[in-house]
């Protein structure tokens, strides 16, 4: 299938083949008939991506302090890499479309196959959208017409928190796309509606939908307004409006009465005059996008809805009300079209935004082809006999900055890379000469070649797919952890001794250069380890705060210094207690100190912290043994007190990915034994587990 793309480092717009999704699990697959180009966003995103560097960088000054910090504690190189790295991932345009459902997820009974849906999926001929965004449309709306139903609940949202009645005086800054749905509905709502623009086509086709518009290139706006209410001003205004002054939220403030309101749906300079809002005690407030729900997981991704008695209006029912609208002709959607392009002939619309005076441009797609390809073929090469061949499953952050870089560092012979939604996939197969990319891992583990199967999903999913890589008798390399609970580590254990493939997890710490020349003085003697970890804040809402789907950051990342203890040690963890920050810790808590014992006496503290400083190096491992003391901070830097012969190492930060690949294909094609016995990663599994059971019970756990 096909979809339109954007390359931020360069700004090109593209259309790329990619394979067809797979249905997931509260979702819906779509086969797109239609989709609207909302021309102000998607302009701002690709005239961003055609800016130079050191225009995006103004452009964003939070992420500008991101990087200064990044070359603080991680050095230049690494950073440089990275923020090339981020401008190169493919991103998606669009959020409004329409098509026809053709699967149905599990958990999904409100939608079956062939109902006609909007959503805001994104310009594909096919997407896989979660059902808490898609919504049923009327039997009197056209296809083209329910394509204004996602970017119709952002000026919705914007009316709902304005809070209008009838009767009142509203004014819609911006006559675009969204302020001329924006005004429209206001007018279904009783209000009388100002609207004013610097276009005189759209001033014009507003006076045509009954608004009282005016161009405001040579007049005082909040004169005008001011004037044409009789001296009362606006009772509130809505800028739809895309500008960097700050003289838009100025005068908003100035044409309106005392205790007006003002809500912002556009992007706007936001430097606000105190005394323009003082006076007359006017509110501000900034519209999220489609209404409640958005940007919450629970409701957009679980699809777990909020109480109808509690929050009348959630994205979903607003995506309804506009189509409700629609339908009753209290909006007209006709109107704004001003062109309809074939999907393939995207660059008219794309080619020069900058001149575009379209209103609405709908892309149309050729409902007649046929999608049933969850693989694509990208390169065709021949594979060296006797060498692990992988397929690899997930192509998110991680895959993309650190695996999929240490596994062509090791020479690896890759033939799938498998993502769900197929963009990151394709592009990251692209990158690194994979033969094919996929949206079904099931073509990973039917593939009679490929004997390695790389699993670097969410956490949530590892056991899962843990298990079906051993009944295909692959060898299994899982990113940390191994799995999130009990129940799940049982059955691996379980799946392991029925199966002839084997099991690496990827505890890379223990591969570093640094922890191998401190290892190489250790000797067998009881010794204290301290490794600690100024992880940095995530914010609560991401997925690895979810003990379904991600474990928390405890078993999720802590997982690792438990395994590089025990290599320091060479010994196993026998008993763990775990103490948390705060009055009544929860089980995702990311601010804990770790205590092991183990079995040749040595003890591990693990300071597992997310609310140190990102000034400070990011880990840093001290052991503790015979008098001597050794340091190894950021991996970057190790140092040894009262040991000769130790001098030093300094790299930069090398936490071991390369050389544990290097050393993991080299035994899987030698045949040696596994690098980490499972005896080890099992008692590591279990150690992070034990440290959750421990805070819960407010004692130590045995192993």
């Amino acid at each position: 299938m096909k979809q339109i793309l954007q390359n931020l480092s360069s700004g090109k717009t593209y259309l790329e083949e990619l394979p067809t999704p797979t249905v997931k699990s509260g979702s819906v697959l779509i086969k797109t008939t239609h989709s609207l180009v909302s021309l102000g966003t998607e302009k701002m995103l690709v005239d961003f991506g055609k800016a130079g560097f050191l225009a995006k960088a103004k452009a964003q000054p939070d992420k500008v302090k991101m990087v200064i910090d990044k070359v603080k504690t991680e050095g230049l190189m690494t950073t440089i890499e990275s923020v090339r790295n981020k401008l190169d991932t493919p991103l998606p345009l669009g959020y409004c479309n329409v098509g026809e459902v053709i699967a149905v997820g599990r958990g999904v009974d409100n939608f079956k196959i062939g109902e006609r849906v909007a959503s805001n999926g994104n310009h594909a001929e096919i997407v896989c959208i979660p059902k808490n965004l898609v919504v049923k449309i009327p039997e009197n709306v056209s296809n083209q017409e329910a394509a204004f139903t996602v970017i119709g609940s952002i000026g919705l949202q914007g009316i709902r928190l304005v809070n209008p009645t009838m009767g009142e005086t509203i004014v819609v800054v911006g006559l675009g796309l969204i302020g001329l749905l924006t005004a429209q509905m206001l007018q279904a709502n009783g209000c009388e509606v100002i609207g004013y623009d610097l276009s005189d086509d759209k001033v014009e086709l507003a006076k045509k939908l009954g608004i009282s518009a005016f161009n405001n290139r040579e007049i005082n706006p909040a004169d005008w307004v001011v004037s044409h209410t009789n001296g009362i001003g606006a009772d509130g205004v809505i800028i739809t409006a895309s500008a960097k002054t700050d003289q838009i939220i100025s005068d908003a403030a100035t044409m309106c009465r005392k205790r007006g309101r003002v809500v912002l749906v556009g992007v706007v300079g936001l430097n606000i005059n105190r005394a323009d809002f003082y006076t007359k005690e006017i509110s501000f407030q900034v519209s999220s996008s489609y209404g409640p729900g958005r940007y919450d997981e629970d409701y957009e991704k679980k699809g777990i809805d909020y109480p109808i008695g509690f929050v009348r209006w959630t994205e979903n029912r607003n995506f309804e009300t506009v189509l409700q609208l629609i339908a009753s002709n209290k909006i007209d959607v006709n109107a704004l079209i001003t062109e309809r392009i074939p999907l393939a002939e995207f660059d008219k619309i794309y080619g020069d935004m900058g001149s575009n005076q379209s209103i609405a441009s709908i892309m149309v797609y050729d409902s007649s082809k046929e999608h049933n390809t969850t693989k694509v073929e990208l390169e065709k090469k021949a594979f060296t006999a006797g060498k692990p061949v992988i397929g690899l499953i997930g192509a998110g952050n991680f895959s993309r900055m650190t695996m999929l870089p240490a596994l062509k560092k090791a020479g690896v012979q890759l033939k799938y890379i498998a993502s769900a939604g197929g963009l990151n996939g394709t592009d990251l197969a692209k990158k690194y000469g994979a033969n094919f990319s996929t949206t079904d891992y099931q073509d990973i583990l039917n593939d009679a070649d490929t004997n390695t199967f790389v699993i670097s999903t969410q956490h949530g999913s590892h056991a899962h797919f843990v298990k079906e890589g051993l009944k295909a008798n692959k060898h299994v390399f899982v990113e940390k952890p191994l799995a999130i609970n009990q129940e799940q580590l049982n059955d691996i254990v379980s799946a392991y001794k029925k199966s002839q493939g084997s099991i690496m997890v990827g505890f890379n710490r223990r591969f570093s250069p640094h922890s191998l020349k401190i290892k190489s003085f250790l000797g067998t003697e009881p010794m204290h380890v301290i490794a600690t970890m100024n992880a940095g804040f995530i914010p609560p809402e991401v997925w690895v705060h979810d003990m379904e789907n991600g474990g928390g950051r405890i078993i999720g990342e802590a997982c690792h210094y438990i395994d590089l203890i025990s290599y320091l040690t060479g010994s196993e963890v026998t008993e763990v207690c775990m103490n948390a920050m705060g009055q009544n810790p929860s089980s995702n808590t990311d601010n804990a100190s770790i205590l092991l014992k183990y079995a040749n006496g040595s003890t591990g503290v693990i300071n597992y912290f997310s609310n140190g400083s990102k000034k400070y190096s990011k880990e840093r491992i001290e052991v503790y043994s015979l008098n001597r003391t050794f340091v190894i901070d950021n991996f970057r830097k190790s140092t040894a007190f009262g040991q000769s012969g130790f001098k030093g190492l300094k790299t930069s930060i090398d936490k071991g990915h390369s050389a544990q690949f290097s050393a993991y294909l080299k035994s899987l094609e030698r045949g040696n034994g596994p690098l980490i016995p499972m005896k080890s990663i099992v008692n590591t599994t279990k150690a992070s587990l034990a440290a959750i059971e421990s805070l819960q019970k407010n004692a130590w756990v045995s192993i």
